[in-house]
């Protein structure tokens, strides 16, 4: 089913609104990059949708079963191999689930995320991209057919960055998974998504946003352009909450 934001809004106590007459449809299976400045809304409104926060205005939907998450840090159990990361998260997506169907299921998702060698490795044996790998293979783990993620590849060099792109378009195309990513990089955004959306500043809600063709995928120029575009309208909104 796809995820629709109706009206939303938030405010936390009496403070000024963070988010504001969000209006959004994401269809299921689409790839949605989310941009805006910083301090706009866009962690709070992916708390929303996994459920972490409540609105206080409009409404949403999303799937029956909820969404997966993946944060900025890996935030990796130490003292569990990157193998048993993975197998605790299928355990508790499913208590009923036995010891070798968890081991089996996890061998599989470590294949699918490239690390089919290292799952007896603790966290502090694996470098950043490789734990980054593992929790994208923990948020899979949880199977839901949403998944969130808040700007998980930030603190990565560009290089390890770019790999994980690819990693991550692959298998999104191979699960269908829905998608809501959220960044500060316009290119990532135009290299991810099939469509940016952005956020205004404080209140957040959608001002502006942006399909993205396979043409700008294959035309470096056309993705240049698209890239350029977006940015002066972030700009725009880093500016007017400058004020």
């Amino acid at each position: 089913m796809p995820v629709v934001l109706e009206n939303l809004g938030k405010r936390f106590g009496d403070g000024a609104p963070v988010l504001d007459d969000v209006n959004a449809t994401i269809e299921q299976g689409e790839f949605v990059a989310l941009l805006g400045a910083s301090g706009c809304g866009k962690s709070t409104l992916l708390n929303i949708m996994a459920g972490l926060e409540r609105p206080t205005s409009g409404a949403l939907e999303v799937p029956s079963d909820g969404a997966a998450f993946m944060f900025q840090d890996a935030s990796l159990f130490p003292w569990l191999t990157a193998r048993g990361n993975i197998e605790l998260a299928l355990q508790l997506a499913d208590k009923s689930s036995t010891k070798a169907s968890r081991r089996l299921r996890a061998t599989e998702l470590l294949e699918l995320v490239h690390l089919g060698g290292a799952g007896e490795k603790r966290p502090h044996e694996l470098s950043g991209g490789m734990r980054q790998r593992v929790a994208l293979a923990r948020s899979l783990a949880q199977d839901r057919q949403l998944l969130l993620m808040d700007e998980p590849f930030a603190a990565l060099d560009a290089i390890t960055r770019d790999l994980l792109h690819d990693e991550l378009e692959r298998i999104w195309k191979e699960t269908g998974r829905t998608i809501v990513f959220v960044t500060h990089n316009v290119r990532e955004a135009v290299r991810l998504g099939q469509r940016v959306l952005l956020l205004s500043s404080r209140p957040g809600r959608v001002v502006a946003e942006w399909n993205v063709t396979e043409e700008h995928r294959t035309d470096a120029g056309r993705a240049g352009e698209l890239t350029g575009t977006i940015t002066r309208r972030l700009r725009e909104e880093i500016r007017r909450h400058a004020k």
